[in-house]
């Protein structure tokens, strides 16, 4: 379903009239799986312009889907080897068989068992639903299945790993996988392959659910204004909780998060303080990644006003990330052997620039980066995929 012009402007006007609000509201509720509840513990927007979501449409629509899986099922050589990187992944992943009530997270890299398994599990079950919707092949759905599952039923809070952590910690952790998590369970749940339903139960479907709003109630509200990275990962991932939970209101409060934050993080030239302040190569993408995701999950909902906001300043930024793996910016923490986030593969596709092509270029296929923050395979999910 494709939105309206009127809808287009209700969401710009709906983003100016809560942004302060929203910045400073903090979720005092108790988490239930009553949508009409749950609206009462978010920053309700003044009129929520989406009514009735596209499935799937986190990253992935059921026509993109078909496009890959066809062309990788052709032996489609460049599809092909994109589709490598999820095999790879998930041979090199097994699933779980235990699931950690408690993840404890640490600050600045510090990490744990915990946190390591959640991260590692985001790609896996995502990885698992790709192979799924590609083979229609019932035990990659049921693999996919018993690890969201084993998340959702077993899940109960983060803790911190020492006195050094951030106490903010848990809520940019639950940002960061908790829209991979989503992005797998929008394929699980409503993509069938060849005609064919994976079988996710109703009950297990709604503990899903509870899982999200658990995570979104007592940690992603409670996302600190760092005016960084922290806040681009928190929109996105409202946004992407907001579609699979079908509540316009929690997307539109990640929607109006990544508008407030969009112009305040990337610079009129494009510039990110992140990369000189922190003299990385890494949290500057973090922040462009976030952006990127949360333009295509708008954009798969019939709005391309994030790919366009503020003179198109996402894609500026990417600009900007070509002149720093150029090493020109004055600030020459990047060279072409450090990662490329797999958000250069979606805004690629949309911008279609030569400076995204050059960046998209620098390790095609792109897989999943190291640190397992967002979700990957983007070469193999986007790469020259038509507006589908």
């Amino acid at each position: 379903m494709k939105t309206t012009s009127v809808r287009l402007i209700c969401l710009g006007l709906v983003a100016s009239s809560t942004l302060l609000l929203m910045c400073k509201k903090q979720d005092l509720g108790t988490e239930n799986n009553s949508l009409e509840k749950m609206a009462a513990n978010e920053v309700m927007a003044a009129a929520p312009a989406i009514t009735a979501f596209v499935h799937p449409a986190v990253l992935n629509t059921q026509a993109s889907l078909d496009y890959i899986g066809g062309q990788a099922n052709a032996n489609d050589p460049t599809r092909s080897a994109a589709y490598q990187k999820v095999i790879d992944f998930v041979d090199s992943h097994p699933v779980p068989t235990s699931f950690p009530a408690t993840v404890v997270v640490g600050s600045n890299g510090a990490s744990s068992p915990s946190k390591a398994q959640i991260r590692s599990n985001a790609e896996l079950v995502y990885a698992l639903a790709l192979r799924w919707a590609k083979t229609g092949t019932d035990s990659w759905a049921q693999k996919a299945i018993a690890v969201l599952n084993g998340w959702s039923y077993h899940f109960q809070k983060y803790a911190l790993l020492d006195a050094a952590t951030n106490a903010n910690q848990p809520a940019l952790e639950a940002s960061w996988t908790t829209p991979s998590f989503v992005a797998a369970a929008e394929i699980i749940r409503y993509y069938k392959p060849f005609g064919k339903s994976s079988g996710w139960s109703d009950a297990d479907i709604a503990q899903f659910n509870t899982f999200l709003n658990t995570v979104k109630n007592n940690y992603i509200n409670n996302i600190p204004t760092y005016n960084n990275n922290w806040n681009a990962s928190a929109g996105y991932a409202k946004m992407a909780i907001g579609i699979f939970l079908n509540s316009a209101t929690v997307y539109q409060n990640g929607y109006n998060m990544i508008t407030t934050f969009l112009p305040i993080i990337v610079k009129a030239d494009g510039s990110i303080p992140e990369l000189c302040d922190r003299q990385d190569c890494v949290h500057y993408q973090y922040s462009l990644t976030a952006f990127a995701y949360a333009a295509e999950l708008a954009r798969l909902q019939g709005d391309n006003s994030l790919w366009t906001a503020n003179s198109s300043r996402i894609k500026a930024g990417y600009d900007f990330m070509r002149a720093a793996y150029n090493r020109s910016t004055g600030c020459n923490y990047c060279s072409t052997s450090s990662t490329v986030f797999p958000g250069v593969e979606v805004a690629c596709n949309y911008y279609q620039s030569a400076n995204l092509q050059y960046l998209r270029g620098l390790q095609d296929p792109l897989g999943v980066t190291s640190d397992n923050t967002f979700l990957g395979f983007t070469t193999y999910t986007h790469y020259n995929v038509p507006g589908l």
